[in-house]
This record gives C-alpha cells, structure tokens and sequence, in this order.
C-alpha cells in the first residue's frame, strides 16, 4: 500500500555509521575481499584527520546523529582485555562525544553481538552462549549506555548469522531457533535496564519471516537494509521495508554506497511512499568502510548522497 501521508522532515533522524573499531569480519586474512581490510587486526585502524572532516561535513549535510560502531576500540574498564593497541581511553571517548553534541550530533553506540560480527570480542566470541559470555556482554552494555550517558538508542546489531555468510572463516558459531531468540532477548533487556531502546538490522526477516513478525517486539527499532539499484515489492530487501510497515513496526531504513551511490536517495524514496511517517523514524547511511584516510573518498561519497536525498525528502 502506498502511503500518502506527509512525513515529519524535522523530525526525522539523518544517521552515518562511523567506525571506531573495524574488527568486525573474518578472523583471517583474506586479501580479495573489502580491498583487504576483512580480517581483524590487533591494532585500531582509525585516521583522526578523517574523523574530523566526517563530523563537520555531517553538519554540514544537515545529518544529526552518529553511530559509532565501538567494538574493541574502547579501553572497556569492565573489560579492558579485549581492547586493541591504540584503543581509546575513556577519556578520550567521554572528549569526543561531548564534541559530537556540541556540533549537533546525536551519538549512539553501536556493538554487533552477531556471531558474523564479533572477532571485537577477543576470546569471548568463542564462549557464545555460555555463563562467562552473558556475564561480558551484560557488562559491557551496561558501561557503554552509562559512557553514552543513556542514549536514546543502542544499536546491537544482529545481522548475517548464517553459514553462508561465515564459509570462509576458521571459526563458525550459528544461534538457530530458540537459542537465538533466547540470546537476542536477554541483550534486549540489558539495552532496557540501562534506559535505551534497542536498535537492530533487520534481516533475519528475511530467512525466517513468520517467526520474525510472531517474535519480534514491536519495541525494537528495525534497520532493514538494501544497497541495490533496483525497488520493488517483489525483491526481498525492498519488500522488508514493507513487511515491517504492514506489521505496525517502526523503522529507520538504511542504504549505503557500497554497491553504487544512488542506493541512499533511491531508499529515501521509496521508504517515504511506503512507510506511514509516525513509524518512519528516519534515514541510516553506511559506507561500510574504516575510517582511514585511504577510505576518504568513499565516505565523503556517503555523506554527500544523504544531502542529496534530504533534499528531495
């Protein structure tokens, strides 16, 4: 169905995934993939110079909320063993998100607790589901919301917990069925107990459609994701977005560069005629590239083709 009401432009969320921690993929090297920057590595991959010039040129874009995806980039004093060399101190931290408000940006955390996702997690990503791991992922969200000085958001992830996403790593751990759904509803209420509201992508949608609309708290924030050129309701990113608006949940759509530019303004778009405006939250953009200054270009890209689809909204 076709939504013919007219959204809040002022209200809604203009959000960029930044990344302080890139240690997000495989556990090893795997030189054909992500222009060589898939493994994890024991060092933060972080340029402050580019860092800098993606906040201004946020504001400049007219975007008002960052997404830091921490991961062990942050000297946790929970668990400060899982952080890498050159990891931020809390400091420093607690320095640049006042900075980030100061400029306009709302700053959310962002730690992917998928199985696909977690090489930031050291030796705990070999403990999934065990006493020892709850107890760390408990802590650590419990720090983070208080560094974040209880953010509106906490974004936790979620995503590409399959095989097919995981062939080429030494290690595969996958949550399937009730495992799963156990797992995702304790860091719910980790994210809750801290006074944020959990943030999740969307594509177990995708798989596992039935059980997801049975499951899924409508409390949840869903960031469906598709980065293709083309829309409609037959495809299965794009028809998500729809699903997830038939069901009464709210959502922050996401696009990205990482396929072809337009992706951003296309999703804008679309969401726009297919989300009623009090469940459309706002706009996601990810460059889904680490923030070095050899990434310069792809991430200006990013931030110009949210500018660029704000002026059409």
């Amino acid at each position: 169905m076709t939504n013919t009401g007219k959204p809040k432009k002022d209200n809604l969320i203009w959000a960029n995934l930044v990344h302080l921690s890139y240690n997000m993929w495989s556990d090893i090297e795997l030189p054909d993939i992500n222009d060589g920057y898939y493994a994890a590595k024991p060092y933060l991959r972080f340029d402050d110079s580019l860092w800098n010039d993606i906040l201004k040129q946020m504001v400049a874009a007219g975007m008002n909320m960052l997404v830091i995806d921490l991961g062990d980039g942050v000297k946790y004093e929970s668990h400060p063993e899982i952080a890498v060399e050159g990891a931020w101190s809390i400091a420093r931290l607690k320095q640049e998100l006042d900075r980030a408000r100061e400029m306009g940006l709302e700053p959310i955390p962002k730690l992917n607790f998928s199985t696909c996702h977690d090489t930031w997690m050291g030796p705990y990503a070999r403990m999934v589901s065990t006493d020892t791991y709850y107890a760390v992922c408990r802590d650590l969200i419990a720090e983070t919301i208080s560094l974040f000085d209880k953010p509106r958001f906490f974004h936790l992830g979620m995503d590409e917990e399959t095989y097919e996403h995981q062939r080429r790593y030494e290690y595969v751990v996958i949550r399937q069925h009730d495992l799963w759904w156990r797992d995702i509803y304790f860091l719910f209420e980790q994210v809750e107990k801290g006074g944020a509201r959990p943030w999740i992508w969307s594509d177990y949608l995708w798989h596992h459609p039935e059980l997801f609309l049975h499951k899924m708290p409508k409390s949840v924030v869903q960031s469906n994701w598709y980065y293709g050129e083309k829309f409609s309701d037959d495809l299965t990113g794009p028809k998500a977005y729809i699903d997830l608006e038939a069901h009464g949940y709210e959502q922050i759509p996401t696009g990205s560069n990482w396929t072809l530019p337009e992706n951003f303004p296309s999703t804008v778009a679309f969401c726009k005629q297919h989300i009623a405006p009090e469940r459309l939250l706002g706009f996601f953009q990810t460059s889904w590239k680490p923030t070095l200054e050899a990434c310069r270009d792809r991430h200006e890209q990013a931030i110009e083709m949210v500018r660029q689809g704000r002026s059409k909204f």
